[in-house]
Formats: structure tokens, C-alpha cells, sequence
């Protein structure tokens, strides 16, 4: 036995902007455990910030791929296999071979599974059908045998169950309520202080999420600037379409950064976007948590109508939605909102008000039921 409980949470990513799994290190350690978060270390990586509970980023030969992928798990699993812990927090499904294959070898240590998103249909894989399938067998196989799993909406949640028979705990990934001590000024951020500024962000800027759309409508849009906070694979197409059509003034690239940082931004941001698009199951039903992070900088919304999403936004009325969703269409909406003052007052009352019903706070009151508190 061990003398202290201990977790080991893993993910892929380098670790530097995944708020939902620093959430949920953080409330590990609420409960009693000792937590160690296991992700890699890219070229492009950035130091981590101090954190309260320890963390590990992994070397690897591969950057991405197949050979990524198999190279990763294959050091997880050995890593898993010679630590001792009494839980293992799997995040995502390329994480969950080399957790599963490690638990099985320890019969006191518990393997929980958190799916981020419905991953066999994300964008990367449907148009990949023989990378697909390999994924999806090796879902098939583990899935029915792990006891507890949840997952970041409703919507996710009942696919998962049509397919596999089970039911799934809802955590979604809302934002902490956002009480910032010092806040930058638009002059430190680099911002104009004479335009409105239009803010895109988050670490997942990828293909089908709208970015392309909005820096087309920004050609139909006069005395604002659109703020990308954050990066993904569409970003280098993005800066090399600003540069040939001549809107370097109306379009900003910032890059990644820390949550905090980025916060600021879109606190002095006046609307967020979250335009992604019905091209496949995930995105169809995906629930971004910069959703959560507008709402909580009382930032109105600009979204296209994904299910999820539209059902905060009208709940609350936070935001407008745009039902045909081209780069004009976007251009006149947003128009009609900039230039509507009580329009944009009353939104942000709203956002006020939703972000205390909104908030991690409340939301990881569904992790009592699956991490109890440990002696």
C-alpha cells in the first residue's frame, strides 16, 4: 500500500494551455492525492508556470503521426508500469492504450477516463479512413472495460452511450470564476485604444473552427480589429492570407499564451468568436470552453449554430447566433452588433449574470462523485 495517494494524469500536448486538465489536477489535490501530470516537450514548448503539484514532459524522437503516437504510448505505458499510484487519469483516447495496458498490471490502481471531445470523428481522422479505423478498434476494445468515464457535454455523453451501452458522467469545461488581481491595460497589451476589437482564441484554431471566415469578413468590417489569441494548424494559412490581402492592420496574431495573459485579452475584447462548423460529429457537437471564458470577461458572443453552444447562448443571452454562416453574413452581423451600444451593454450584463450560475466552482461538484476524497 501506498503511504500517500497518488495520480498520474497523462495527455499529449506539452501542457502549457490545457486549463481542463490543470482543473482537474487541482481538484485531485483538493481531495487528498499527490499529483503528477505526465504530457510531452515539443521544440516549440514553452516553460511551464510554477504549479502546485509536479509535472513531467516527455522527450520523444516523433513530433506527430503514427509514429508519434505509437512512440508516446510505448513510453507512457513504461513510465505507468514502474510508478507507483492508486489512480490513473487517462485524458483522451491517445493516452488510453498505454493507461489501460498499465493498469492491468496493477490491481490496486484505478484508471478513470476523461474524453475531451468524440475523438474518432474529429477532422484529422474522418478524412484518414485506414488511421480511423485503428482508433476506433482500439476504443472498441477498451471502453466496455473501464467502469469510470465521463466527458465534456450532454450531447457526447449520448453518442457514447448509442455506441457502447453506458453511461457516462457530464463535466463540462467551464471556466473558474475569473477574479484577476492585476489587470493589463490595452496600452501594455499592444491594442488600439480607438477600435473595437473582435477576439478569436483558444489552443485548438484548426480547420472547420471559422478562422478563415473571419478574417474574410474582416474586409466588410470598418474601425475593428479581429485578435487571434492562441495557435493551431490553420494559423500559418491565416497569416499568409492577411499578408496578400493587405490586412495587416485589421488582423493581430499574438500566439499562445498563458491562460491569465490570455484572459486579458479577451477581457478588453468587446466580441468573442466560436464559429465552428457542423462538418463532422465532434465539431457538431463540441462545447469550446471559450464559451465559458467570454462569459466570464462579460465578452458578448458571436457563434454559429452548434447545438451545444446555441443552447448557452439563448439560455442566457449572451450572445447572437448566425444561422448562415458565410464571411458577409458574419461582416453584417457584426456590424449590427458593434454599432449598437445598448445592444452591447445589455449582453454583458447577461454575461455577468450567467457566469454565476457557469463556473467551474459548480461544475466540479460532479467530481465528488467520481474522485472521493482520499485519506
Amino acid at each position: 500500500m501506498l503511504s500517500k495517494n497518488r495520480a498520474i494524469v497523462s495527455v499529449t500536448n506539452d501542457l502549457y494551455t490545457d486549463q481542463r486538465v490543470h482543473k482537474i489536477c487541482l481538484f485531485l489535490e483538493e481531495q487528498g492525492y499527490e499529483v503528477l501530470l505526465v504530457g510531452r516537450k515539443r521544440k516549440t514548448s514553452l516553460p511551464l508556470e510554477s504549479r502546485s503539484y509536479k509535472t513531467k514532459r516527455m522527450n520523444l524522437f516523433f513530433d506527430k503521426g503514427a509514429f508519434f503516437y505509437a512512440e508516446y504510448n510505448l513510453r507512457l505505458f513504461m513510465f505507468l508500469f514502474f510508478k507507483k499510484a492508486n489512480l490513473f487519469v487517462s485524458n483522451d483516447l491517445d493516452t488510453l492504450l498505454a493507461n489501460y495496458c498499465a493498469s492491468t498490471f496493477k490491481r490496486n490502481t484505478r484508471l478513470v477516463y476523461d474524453s475531451h471531445e468524440y475523438f474518432t470523428e474529429v477532422p484529422e481522422l474522418v478524412n484518414r479512413p485506414k488511421i480511423q479505423k485503428v482508433w476506433e478498434k482500439i476504443e472498441e476494445f477498451i471502453f466496455p472495460k473501464i467502469k469510470t468515464i465521463y466527458t465534456v457535454n450532454s450531447s457526447i455523453a449520448e453518442l457514447y452511450k448509442q455506441k457502447y451501452k453506458k453511461d457516462l458522467f457530464v463535466v463540462r469545461n467551464i471556466s473558474m470564476l475569473w477574479n484577476p488581481e492585476v489587470l493589463k491595460t490595452r496600452q501594455e497589451l499592444n491594442l488600439p485604444l480607438d477600435k473595437k476589437i473582435i477576439i478569436l482564441q483558444g489552443a485548438g484554431i484548426n480547420i472547420d473552427r471559422g478562422a478563415e471566415e473571419a478574417v474574410e469578413a474582416m474586409k466588410f468590417i470598418e474601425n475593428a480589429i479581429l485578435l487571434f489569441v492562441g495557435d493551431g494548424d490553420v494559423i500559418p494559412y491565416l497569416k499568409m492570407y492577411v499578408e496578400e490581402n493587405d490586412l495587416s492592420e485589421k488582423v493581430l496574431f499574438v500566439g499562445r499564451k498563458p491562460y491569465i495573459e490570455m484572459m486579458n485579452y479577451t477581457f478588453h475584447s468587446d466580441l468573442g468568436l466560436t464559429l465552428d462548423k457542423a462538418t463532422n460529429i465532434n465539431y457538431k457537437n463540441s462545447l469550446p470552453n471559450k464559451v465559458f471564458d467570454y462569459i466570464h470577461t462579460e465578452t458578448p458572443i458571436v457563434a454559429t449554430s452548434i447545438y451545444e453552444v446555441k443552447r448557452i447562448v439563448d439560455k442566457y443571452n449572451v450572445g447572437k447566433i448566425i444561422e448562415d454562416f458565410n464571411p458577409e453574413n458574419l461582416a453584417k452581423l457584426i456590424n449590427s452588433i458593434l454599432s449598437n451600444e445598448l445592444l452591447l451593454e445589455e449582453l454583458k450584463a447577461n454575461c455577468k449574470i450567467a457566469r454565476d450560475f457557469e463556473n467551474w466552482q459548480k461544475e466540479k461538484e460532479v467530481l465528488k462523485q467520481i474522485y472521493p476524497k482520499v485519506g
